[in-house]
């Protein structure tokens, strides 16, 4: 009777659910993480809004938002971008040049406050109620300086009096504070909407950016002459385009990191942990392909009995698998929109595309784990096969051994560079250490068990009859013990890395900022002209990290300072003095010279928040940027350079001067500060939540599969005289092996990450709250006892009559 490879598949799936059920979860989870990780992806790529200030506007000419410059050298080289932290603005001198092609409307927007006003209300020039469809609904338009049109909703905030109705009477007086400082207005009309309308002349010349616009919107004028005029100093905008939205792009760039990056990451550690379930479900089933051998199976039948089963388990799994995953996608997007991080008006989407590709990676990862745990027993001779199969393989295997002693060292290599590098090239090292080492874990993972068994099974042998006999299993059966081991060491490493370095970067923000804060008082967006302290504007600058083809422009935290800083910040000032700050120079913090190999006396490379280039010299570097920012330059600086135009603090010793509004204490401003960061701590939380997680699962699915493929075992014990208490006894003393060598290799992966890693960005050793890493600890270990108590007991009911016809 010739043999049926297709039909031994389905009757192994049919007659051993227990196997097939642990990679089908595996398989289920690896397609879920992967498709929410696609949707997210894919919702960064299509994400759009529908233009709404230039909704009207036909053509609309603006700044690039993103900065370009070339990376690596020669045939390697290649284009980078990153978008600037504030609005890049187009040069005023567009507007003559655009002139003649059609009616050209200038376009500023900048915030104002009234006196007693609630917040900041938007002001611009009238000549935009020409694409904006703003409308007069009484008086007249501005024309003149020193003429204002209030919005319906703009009265309390612009500083309307109290009997001057929502929006203040024509011919009030209204005092309002501008970029450049109070001044005196006469109401003249009443318009729709919440904003401030001036003349066009005055509106640029109260923005604070005279020789600057935020765009220029043309009526009747042809794209491609606007674009030949224009020759490439700015982007002209017509469809679509034309929402120019910096939250868009924001939400942009924060969908595609989480499905781009974290998501690479997430999928390679789903890959990776759904193919050692695979492999171990293969490799459980060694005696039956060596009895399939030994009746005169052919290497090529044994090769496609795994491909038939992988394709009767994966495509479920995929199809299943989509389901979470859109759940997931769906929970995470809501809650990023919850947070202010994605606008409403961007959606999530959700098409056949990373479906796909999720449910195709997840059949392609059987196929794969299916043919390498495979190969051994359909290489074997038939003769050999029987004995073989009845004994664990001591051997370590000649491929996966030296790759795994290369990821080892290649592990090694990144955490003596992460130690030796400064700033974001530790960061990128550091991510080299987690990965090579967890797939050195995979790779080494016998020869690992074996010596974990070895070690910690020394006390064991101290705990009696068994212990003893929990530390010779763990020894003899190193390879199961390894395939129960590594998705601990996986949940436990990169959660622990993901949350420590936000909990330390956190305790060293705090500790920056209490130690640095010399001040009395805080006040939060002071007036324009406020004086008796130091005025801080916050904002953010792009500076050039790194040396050599590598170098990038990112994101760095900045101050400008109006004033003597000393007098109110200790920002531990390690080289140079901050008395030599004067327009031109900049004093930058150690980790941003350390990445640069900058020090005083060398000029950096900047943007400035709007994208302008700038060459400051270096003056002085110090510790304490991470608390109160990585650079710090003079506000003249600045000034033009940022949306608001103005100061966003005052930093005051002694009594506070009447007038400057509500201050806060250093306390309490250093509890705002934090408050801000909670984004990046929720998804952090989320991040390790997914990936620590899915690990998790993994982990209980392996050791259940252990403990289920071990019946046999376990009743012959019951046999041969052990009670179910000792039998018990014996298999929690190995999942506490097994739970305690999981955390330990995990907490030693997670330390050599983020050691150099913390060093570098924050200059101090990683902070990990004790009671916070007992809980992941204590988690791994009940994870352990859990998953393989469980499924024990289970297998334990049957009293011996029936583990003897079990073993018949």
């Amino acid at each position: 009777m010739p043999l049926r490879p297709n039909g031994l598949a389905r009757a192994a799936v049919r007659l051993r659910p227990a196997s097939f059920a642990g990679t089908f979860v595996a398989l289920l989870m690896t397609v879920a993480i992967v498709s929410a990780c696609g949707i997210l992806l894919e919702s960064g790529v299509r994400a759009s809004l529908p233009p709404t200030r230039y909704a009207q506007a036909p053509v609309v000419v603006a700044a690039d938002q993103q900065i370009h410059w070339q990376a690596g050298s020669g045939e390697g080289a290649y284009e980078e971008a990153v978008r600037v932290p504030e609005r890049a603005r187009v040069d005023a001198a567009l507007l003559e040049r655009l002139a003649p092609l059609g009616r050209a409307v200038p376009d500023v927007v900048f915030p104002v406050r009234g006196e007693g006003g609630s917040g900041p209300v938007e002001a611009s020039g009238w000549g935009a109620a020409a694409f904006t469809g703003t409308a007069l609904a009484g008086g007249r338009a501005p024309g003149a300086p020193g003429e204002v049109v209030l919005g319906a909703g703009a009265g309390a905030g612009a500083g309307a009096g109290a009997g001057a109705g929502a929006a203040g009477a024509a011919g009030e007086r209204i005092t309002l504070d501008t970029p450049v400082g109070k001044r005196e207005f006469r109401v003249v009309g009443r318009a729709g909407g919440t904003g401030v309308w001036f003349s066009d002349v005055e509106a640029r010349a109260l923005s604070g950016h005279p020789g600057a616009l935020d765009a220029v919107v043309l009526f009747d004028a042809d794209p491609e002459r606007v674009r030949a005029a224009v020759d490439g100093r700015a982007q002209v905008l017509t469809g679509a385009a034309r929402a120019v939205d910096p939250q868009l792009a924001g939400a942009k760039d924060l969908l595609t990191g989480l499905g781009g990056s974290f998501g690479g990451i997430a999928a390679l550690v789903a890959v990776f942990t759904a193919a050692g379930t695979v492999a171990l479900s293969v490799g459980q089933r060694s005696r039956e392909f060596a009895l399939l051998r030994a009746v005169g199976a052919t290497p090529r039948q044994i090769r496609r009995i795994v491909a038939t089963e992988a394709l009767l388990v994966a495509p479920a799994a995929g199809v299943l698998g989509c389901v979470p995953g859109i759940g997931l996608a769906v929970w995470w997007f809501g809650q990023l929109r919850a947070k202010g991080a994605i606008p409403a008006g961007v959606e999530l989407a959700v098409s056949w595309i990373p479906l796909v590709c999720a449910a195709g990676v997840g059949l392609v990862t059987a196929l794969l784990a299916g043919w390498a745990a495979a190969r051994r027993p359909a290489r074997i001779r038939p003769g050999q096969a029987l004995a073989a199969a009845a004994v664990e393989r001591l051997r370590p295997g000649w491929i996966r051994t030296p790759l795994g002693i290369a990821a080892l060292a290649g592990g090694a290599a990144c955490a003596g560079l992460a130690a030796t590098s400064g700033g974001d090239d530790a960061a990128n090292a550091a991510l080299g250490v987690v990965m090579l080492f967890m797939l050195a874990v995979a790779l080494l993972g016998p020869l690992i068990a074996r010596a974990c068994a070895g070690l910690l099974g020394l006390p064991l042998r101290a705990a009696g009859a068994s212990g003893a006999l929990a530390a010779a299993n763990s020894r003899a059966h190193a390879r199961r013990l390894a395939s129960a081991i590594t998705p601990i060491v996986l949940a436990m490493a990169f959660s622990s890395v993901l949350v420590f370095l936000h909990t330390s970067e956190e305790e060293a923000t705090r500790r920056q900022q209490a130690a640095g804060l010399l001040a009395d008082h805080v006040i939060t967006d002071p007036p324009a002209d406020a004086r008796g302290g130091v005025a801080i504007t916050r904002t953010s600058v792009l500076a050039m990290f790194g040396t050599g083809p590598e170098r990038r422009f990112q994101s760095a935290s900045a101050q400008g300072v109006a004033g003597d800083v000393t007098t109110v910040q200790d920002l531990g000032v390690r080289e140079g003095s901050l008395g030599a700050l004067r327009p031109g120079t900049v004093a930058v913090d150690r980790a941003l010279a350390e990445s640069a190999r900058l020090g005083v006396g060398d000029r950096v490379e900047l943007r400035l928040p709007d994208g302008v280039p700038a060459n400051p010299e270096i003056v002085a570097v110090y510790t304490r940027g991470l608390g109160l920012g990585q650079v710090t330059l003079p506000a003249s600086d600045l000034t033009g350079h940022t949306t608001a135009g103005r100061a966003t603090e005052l930093l005051v010793r002694g009594p506070v001067p009447a007038g400057l509004g509500p201050a806060v204490s250093p306390s309490e401003w250093t509890t705002a500060q934090s408050t801000e960061r909670e984004v990046s701590a929720w998804a952090n939380a989320v991040m390790a939540a997914v990936l620590g997680g899915f690990a998790a699962v993994a982990a209980a699915n392996t050791l259940v599969m252990t403990v289920l493929d071990r019946r046999r075992e376990l009743r012959m014990l019951r046999l041969v005289g052990s009670t179910r208490r000792q039998v018990l006894r014996m298999l929690r003393w190995e999942a506490l092996l097994i739970g305690g060598a999981g955390v330990t290799l995990g907490s030693a992966i997670a330390l050599a990450t983020l050691y150099p890693l913390t060093k570098a960005v924050t200059g101090a050793p990683p902070h990990v709250p004790p009671v916070l890493y007992a809980s992941f600890a204590a988690a791994a270990l009940a994870l352990g006892l859990t998953a393989t108590l469980l499924p024990a007991r289970w297998t334990l009911r049957r009293r011996t009559g029936g583990a003897r016809a079990g073993l018949s």
